[in-house]
Order: C-alpha cells, then sequence, then structure tokens
C-alpha cells in the first residue's frame, strides 16, 4: 500500500516506485503484464510495491521472479494462507510480540522469545504447523496494517523490521525443535515475504547454535545474510548500536519499561481506528492479504 511522503527530508531508496529507472519500471510492467495474462494472483492483493519487494529480491530478473511468484502462489494454496485467521497462542507462547518503538532507521521492532514456549503444551499439538501458521498471520499484519500505518505515522515509506530473536531459557532437549522452526521460518521469510527484513539479531544463541547456523546458512542468499547477527550473552553493545537505549526494553539491556512488560505491549499507530478494521476484516477472513 503506497503511503503519502510528509516527511520533506526523506529520499527514496532505488527500485521503490517513486525511484526507479527505466529498465526497472519496464520490468514491473512487463512482470505485471505477464502475471495478468496467465491471471498468476489475486490483483487486490498484490499491489506494485509488493511487486517490487519480489523484483528486488531477483535482482529485477522477471523470469526468476515469475518463477518465485509462481511458487509462492503455490504455497500459498497448500498453507491455505487467505484462511488463516487469528490464532489465539498466549495460553503456551509468546512469540512475534511487536513493541511500540523503532531503530535508529526508524523500523518497527519486534521481539521473539522462544524461551518462552511452553513445550508440553506445544508437543501436544501439532507444534510447527501452528507456530508457522502463526508467523504467516504476523507477516499479513505486518504488511497489510502495520508498515502503512508506520509509515503514514513517521511521514515516509516504511518497508522493513528489526527483529530480535532471543533464545534465552532454550534447553538443550528442545534445542533442535527450536532449529527446525528456524529453518523453516527463514524458508518463509525469504521465499514467501521477501525484503521484509531490515536487521536480524540471534541473542543469548547457545553454543550449539553455531553448527546450526552452518546448516542453515547456506540455504539464505548473501543480502539476508548480511543483515543476520549472531551474538551471545554480550549483545547489549551491538544493540544499542542500531536501537536507542530508550527504544529497548529494560530485559535486554535497554531502559524502557512499559505498563504491562515490552515483551506484550501492542500499542502502536495499527491500533488507530482504520488500521483496527483492517485488522478484523483479516480475523474474520473478508479481507485480502499478502
Amino acid at each position: 500500500m503506497a503511503q503519502k511522503v510528509t516527511d520533506l527530508n526523506c529520499k527514496p531508496l532505488p527500485g521503490r516506485l517513486s525511484h526507479l529507472m527505466a529498465p526497472q519500471q519496464h520490468a514491473l510492467d512487463k512482470f505485471k503484464k505477464e502475471l495478468q495474462t496467465e491471471q498468476v494472483f489475486v490483483e487486490d492483493r498484490i499491489d506494485d510495491a509488493t511487486l517490487l519487494r519480489f523484483l528486488r529480491a531477483q535482482k529485477f530478473d522477471v523470469a526468476l521472479v515469475k518463477a518465485m511468484i509462481i511458487d509462492c502462489e503455490k504455497w500459498r494454496k497448500e498453507l491455505g494462507v487467505d484462511d488463516i485467521v487469528k490464532y489465539i497462542f498466549l495460553d503456551f507462547f509468546e512469540v512475534h510480540q511487536l513493541i511500540n518503538l523503532m531503530d535508529k532507521d526508524g523500523r518497527p521492532i519486534y521481539i521473539e522469545q522462544l524461551g518462552k514456549l511452553d513445550f508440553k503444551a506445544l508437543y501436544a499439538c501439532k507444534m510447527q504447523d501452528r507456530l508457522l501458521k502463526h508467523l504467516v498471520w504476523e507477516y499479513k499484519k505486518f504488511i497489510t496494517s502495520h508498515l502503512p500505518a508506520y509509515s503514514t505515522a513517521v511521514g515516509h515509506p516504511v518497508e522493513t523490521s528489526c527483529t530480535i530473536l532471543d533464545l534465552r531459557d532454550i534447553s538443550l532437549s528442545n534445542f533442535y525443535r527450536v532449529k527446525d522452526y528456524i529453518m523453516a521460518a527463514s524458508s518463509i521469510g525469504q521465499n514467501h515475504y521477501p525484503k521484509c527484513m531490515g536487521k536480524f539479531y540471534i541473542i543469548n544463541a547457545p553454543w550449539l547454535f553455531s553448527g546450526v547456523w552452518m546448516v542453515i546458512k547456506p540455504w539464505l542468499d548473501e543480502v539476508t545474510v548480511a543483515k543476520i547477527a549472531i551474538l551471545g550473552k554480550d549483545y547489549k553493545d551491538t544493540l544499542l548500536a542500531q536501537i536507542l537505549k530508550e527504544n529497548l526494553p529494560k530485559e535486554l539491556g535497554g531502559g524502557c519499561t512499559c505498563g504491562k512488560g515490552c515483551s506484550l505491549s501492542d500499542e502502536g499507530p495499527w491500533n488507530e481506528a482504520k488500521w483496527q478494521k483492517i485488522e478484523a476484516e483479516m480475523s474474520n477472513g473478508s479481507a485480502k492479504t499478502a
């Protein structure tokens, strides 16, 4: 969803709607024509900004992007993405938590604390399937309401997030279950929601994770890998280099304290009536979402 730019200091980045070179505009037009001719996607769900995310991911190679989109649409049908509605999981875990803060580049901050998973409860159900569907729900909210709301609030397009994945309190017995989830989640982000990651910090990573990272890394492209920082317990200085102290939760070495706790705060511009209406439509399945 294109947002009106009110920040006079905003300089559009290359490859965006307001900053396309002639070959890039030609690639976008060609891409849209081919996909529309073959009826590959739902036109009112995928806008030009979304198509450009896919194009940038493949360096504007139309053939590669077309294959990527087709694979994505197949994945959407198999997972039932259009039918995913809000999952209530807080009875046994608190992940994908959003706090009303931003990093130094103006990105919204997400915090995922996998150590808070109640693994006993999750083992009783289809753990990874439910977690991944919840992740997809969060991506839908992120693109459909959070990014447009944040863009409107700051006065310029915001397209990516700053995510902190906290592995604190992950036991050895649960570690490989978490590893499988991280691999699957990374694949979803890279292949189906490309160019949404700005910064990604994995903190409190146990020593075993270095071996797991060597398995995950080859599955990711070089640009994605460059955005990921694997940190142990000495993560504070790295986070504070990207996030102001007052915008980092106290429990992670910052100075922010929220009434209900930063990790459960969901305050932000997306709580305005027009964005809540969109999220309500998403919850009952009546909204077209990414």
